[in-house]
């Protein structure tokens, strides 16, 4: 019983999500009350974050391009690829998604997975450039399907990232993957557990492009509801019907 107190801290993190709480917070918090059920002193937590911080710091190098993209942010970046995406004819917001899914299936294929990514690419570019397309095809856009586009685009990196990267060979999970069944006397080549993430690519790329499919559809119709739900403007800036109540009364004067 005592040797499963310690999994108190999955419990944390997953009750801190379910109540959307600061993600960082929940995660160390949940690190600092798991060492603490562990038996571990409050310095020999911090001894214990300050050592894997120091191990993975070179996984801290994103943040040095944030302050990059926030200057490009705050100079037009995404303004210019909204105005760019618009000057294409065929362009829409499923077909956009579609293509940015299969590109990055298959560059994180091949290893290539610092291309794309949330701060770097969905928000000052991918996502931009899908409200471009679609408002360019269909108009002003509701808030709701605004912000679920954007969600979309987000979901976009991230099933073309996790399912692409387990293809390639040298990803730490495929090599975790041999080490453990080597440990259990299992002889497998990373080559062999890769292939065998290729069918699930595949089913995964199939599934979300279904998705990403129905995405112009489902546009068109709730830009078609905004747009009944706007009073039409008449030629002075008024109701139309107000305008011409005001003509037949003029006329009748």
């Amino acid at each position: 019983m005592t040797v499963t107190w310690p999994l108190v801290g999955v419990a944390l993190v997953v009750v801190g999500f379910a109540l959307r709480l600061n993600p960082a917070l929940v995660v160390v918090g949940a690190g600092v009350v798991t060492g603490l059920v562990a038996g571990f002193t409050p310095v020999g937590v911090l001894e214990l974050l300050g050592e894997a911080f120091t191990k993975q710091r070179y996984l801290a190098l994103f943040l040095l391009t944030l302050p990059v993209i926030g200057l490009l942010e705050r100079h037009g970046l995404k303004e210019r690829a909204q105005a760019w995406i618009a000057t294409l004819r065929g362009a829409t917001a499923g077909r956009l998604l579609l293509a940015y899914l299969a590109a990055r299936q298959l560059t994180a294929t091949l290893g290539l997975t610092s291309l794309g990514g949330h701060p770097q690419t969905v928000r000052p570019l991918l996502a931009p450039m899908a409200e471009g397309a679609a408002e360019a095809r269909h108009g002003a856009l509701p808030d709701a399907e605004r912000e679920r586009l954007r969600a979309l685009s987000a979901a976009t990196d991230n099933v073309g990232l996790f399912f692409g990267e387990d293809i390639f060979i040298a990803f730490g999970a495929v090599l975790l993957m041999q080490a453990f069944f080597a440990e259990n006397g299992i002889a497998l080549e990373p080559l062999h557990i890769a292939l065998w993430g290729i069918p699930t690519a595949v089913c995964a790329f199939l599934i979300h492009g279904a998705r990403l499919s129905r995405v112009d559809a489902r546009l068109a119709r709730a830009a078609a509801v905004l747009r009944e739900q706007v009073p039409e403007r008449g030629p002075g800036g008024g109701d139309s019907d107000t305008g011409g109540d005001s003509g037949t009364r003029t006329r009748a004067a």
